[in-house]
């Protein structure tokens, strides 16, 4: 019997700080993988699609942000039991916008110190550890 193909998802992820170093969280819809867990905003990135096109349409949608800049911050590949996640990671740090949950998703924005206190995918370890390291 063939094995099934594991799903690979390729995921812009915005690190979004504001000027008070808070960090923009939301809260992923418990019907979705992952679901009830913390997250960085983002949103998979189309065929055809630039990792950056894909963060500044993917922060529109979700929470009403436009980007005005964003950095590469690091890029991390994760296997879920599911699914393969590839996170194209950046740090956003110049934006318009007051953030909305424009998808029901809750969110809030979090002084990098109390980011140890959500419950996050494992993907989103590393991306913590790297935040909290500066």
């Amino acid at each position: 019997m063939p094995e099934l193909a594991i799903k690979r998802v390729h995921v812009a992820v915005a690190v979004i700080m504001n000027s008070k170093q808070e960090v923009l969280l939301a809260k992923r819809l418990d019907h979705l993988h992952q679901g009830g867990k913390w997250e960085f905003p983002g949103g998979k990135v189309e065929q055809g699609e630039t990792v950056t096109d894909a963060l500044i349409r993917e922060l529109k949608e979700e929470v009403n942000l436009d980007v005005i800049s964003s950095s590469p911050l690091m890029e991390i590949s994760h296997d879920y039991p599911d699914k393969q996640v590839l996170l194209d990671i950046h740090l956003v740090s110049d934006f318009d916008g007051e953030a909305t949950g424009l998808e029901n998703q809750q969110i809030c924005w979090v002084p990098k110190p109390d980011l140890v206190n959500y419950d996050f995918p494992e993907a989103n370890k590393p991306i913590l550890d790297k935040i909290l390291a500066n």
